[in-house]
């Protein structure tokens, strides 16, 4: 059983059991069923009232329990924070970010918002790597360096294949894209390799990294008037 069915059952077992133990305790001291409508009937007027945000995350937590779109141990993506589930409960979700901050997400959050589960199906991940060089440079040999790049750098994963794509002709730049896969878990770090290996190939091989930069043309060749006054409009 993985880990995010096993903490699925887990919870809701409890509040099972949780559930029981009130309705024995409540018939145990002569609560009768009529007793226990009007009971119910004044929380649904305290739902009307006040209580509507908690049942609302009371029944996302079900949802998000039942259905199992999220689990504990996935990597998710919620307001472009990445983020690790650690706990669902009824009321909220604990995630824990890659800076080691806990945030505490209320599960309707969850529900409405869109979220992006990178582990849903499948740790593998694919990265982008962006760079531009300087115009004349030679395109082939750009390509064949960033190819291997990628075909040497650790935990670049070989399959699916990394290509590299002639992006755009840029304003200052060529601008190419190596896109490769790696898994989810050290793709931040591999994206570091990978960025280090490019500079240190570029410089060995003297493929300038472009930078913004403007060009200015002054042309010459053009006499100025021999009467500057006749610059000045006539008040005729």
């Amino acid at each position: 059983m993985d880990e995010g069915l096993q903490e699925s059952v887990v919870t809701i077992s409890v509040y099972l059991i949780w559930s029981a133990g009130i309705l024995f305790a409540l018939n145990a001291v002569g609560f009768t069923a009529t007793s226990m409508t009007v009971v119910l009937g004044a929380l649904g007027i305290g739902l009307g009232f006040g209580l509507q945000a908690i049942f609302n995350n009371f029944m996302s937590g079900i949802i998000l329990l039942f259905e199992r779109p999220i689990q504990v141990g996935d990597d998710i993506e919620v307001n472009g924070i990445w983020a690790k589930v650690r706990e669902i409960n009824v009321r909220a979700t604990i995630v824990q970010t890659y800076d080691n901050a806990s945030l505490i997400i209320p599960n309707s959050d969850l529900i409405s918002s869109q979220v992006t589960n990178w582990s849903f199906k499948d740790k593998r991940i694919r990265r982008n790597v962006e760079v531009g060089v300087a115009y004349g440079s030679d395109v082939a040999l750009v390509r064949d360096t960033l190819m291997e790049v990628a075909e040497k750098t650790p935990r670049v994963l070989k399959l699916p294949k990394p290509d590299v794509i002639f992006k755009n002709f840029g304003d200052s730049s060529l601008t190419f894209l190596l896109r490769f896969w790696t898994r989810l878990e050290y793709f931040y770090a591999v994206e570091s390799d990978v960025r280090f290996e490019i500079d240190r190939l570029f410089r060995e091989r003297n493929i300038e990294i472009a930078f913004p930069q403007m060009d200015i043309h002054v042309r010459s060749g053009l006499n100025p008037p021999k009467n500057p006054e006749n610059l000045v409009p006539s008040a005729e």
